[in-house]
């Protein structure tokens, strides 16, 4: 078996929460998305731009909060803090739901929430494993704790299938809010976790855990502004956004040229999302920890551009839905299975600011920034009489940049991790 290979006795306990954890995230969001795709189709979908903007927006408010929650309070208590808040806001959505407020405004407001929701969650939880982690643990550990949120990104749509037809779609709100308290009971067991395991040797983590962290609110931006290093994780970020972003965009136009039953479309997009998932669990349990073993981080990132610059150039030369969908499939079980686990390994050997404040503020801000710019130029260049074959050759060499970055960045962090060894 892998496992017994690959997972020591003493990280079996913390596997087993945190896999747990990230599986309570993704589930409770996978509740929620059809609900928000719901909400941004009874927008318009030309006014996705501007639902990204507002999303974007929020980021700017939310990103300077969350440093003050991470400031002024220890981790043990921020973390169910932030969670705790976000449960509060899907109580009060389905208490409006409920009470028939289904205006338009509130709709996009859901819908702007949800996407702010989704990453702030994620994010508050690589931060964490980073935070608790070591390197060499990460390498081993990350492809399995990954597959975690993976089979709770199955298990949320098949229970929203499951239940909706007896609770209807609002009351599965409650549902969404009850595995957050999953995931904060999660994050007190990896605590309670790491105080064990560190107890013979009091380390710089156990000691941090239960005072704050102190600092300025505003540090992740100053720290991001500051560091060449995590400048370069948001210029991947911003790659990664706009190419994401564009897909989706063609995917919205393909779809709807082809297909005019909304029923149908929805069967595509779930049939979509399963593949998607069924692929991404099975390569993040017997492929993920293998090839950032074998190949290194550097090459592991360079994995998905490079794959998605030639899903690109395939899909200029024929722009049909069947070739978007294969491309669509395969970049996104590549990013959740290969992509995103090797990319937070990136942050393991930061300090804990970096951890926490500087990557929230890539994670959100940079995240949405570049979904709301590559969104509007996208519209541009439509505007401009480009047609989709176009931008999907224009993705051709920013796909190509994306991965000459990321091998920069896994070979940095190489000598990093290298360096911190010899000292």
């Amino acid at each position: 078996m892998i496992l017994k290979e690959k997972i020591k006795p003493s990280e079996k306990k913390a596997l087993i929460w945190a896999f747990s954890y990230f599986f309570c995230l993704l589930a409770s969001y996978y509740i929620i998305r059809p609900l928000r795709d719901e909400m941004g189709i009874f927008g318009g979908i030309e006014n996705l731009p501007w639902l990204f903007t507002g999303t974007f927006l929020v980021m700017l408010i939310a990103v300077p909060f969350f440093g003050w929650v991470a400031s002024n309070y220890p981790r043990e208590r921020f973390i169910p803090y932030v969670y705790g808040f976000f449960i509060s806001i899907i109580i009060t959505f389905y208490l409006l739901f409920s009470s028939g407020f289904n205006h338009t405004r509130i709709a996009q407001a859901f819908y702007i929430w949800a996407s702010v929701y989704n990453l702030f969650i994620i994010s508050v939880f690589w931060s964490f494993m980073a935070d608790i982690f070591s390197n060499s643990q990460a390498k081993r550990l990350y492809g399995y704790i990954a597959a975690g949120g993976t089979i709770g990104a199955i298990a949320g749509p098949a229970l929203t299938l499951f239940l909706v037809k007896f609770t209807g779609p609002i009351n599965l709100l409650i549902l969404s809010a009850l595995l957050l308290v999953g995931a904060i009971i999660c994050v007190k067991k990896l605590n309670q976790w790491q105080l064990s395991f560190n107890k013979d040797k009091m380390t710089e983590n156990t000691e941090d855990m239960s005072i704050p962290m102190g600092g300025n609110p505003f540090a992740g931006i100053k720290l991001v502004a500051t560091s060449h290093y995590l400048m370069g994780i948001c210029l991947l970020m911003l790659l990664y956004t706009t190419l994401s972003t564009f897909l989706y965009l063609q995917q919205a136009e393909i779809i709807k040229m082809n297909i005019s039953d909304p029923s149908q479309r929805t069967a595509i997009f779930a049939g979509m999302d399963f593949a998607v998932n069924i692929l991404t669990v099975l390569t993040q349990v017997f492929v993920t920890g293998k090839i950032v073993n074998f190949f290194g981080l550097g090459k592991t990132l360079m994995i998905i551009p490079i794959g998605l610059a030639i899903g690109l150039l395939i899909l200029g030369l024929s722009p049909i839905l069947s070739v978007l969908i294969v491309v669509q499939v395969l970049r996104r079980a590549g990013n959740y299975a290969i992509m995103k686990p090797a990319r937070e390994m990136l942050y393991v050997s930061l300090g804990k600011e970096e951890k926490y404040k500087a990557k929230n503020f890539i994670d959100t801000t940079i995240y949405r920034g570049g979904d709301a710019v590559s969104a509007w130029f996208f519209g541009g260049l439509r505007a401009l009489g480009v047609g989709l074959a176009g931008i999907a050759f224009i993705g051709v060499p920013l796909a190509l940049v994306w991965a000459w970055v990321s091998f920069r960045l896994g070979n940095e962090n190489e000598k990093m991790n290298t360096k911190a060894k010899l000292t």
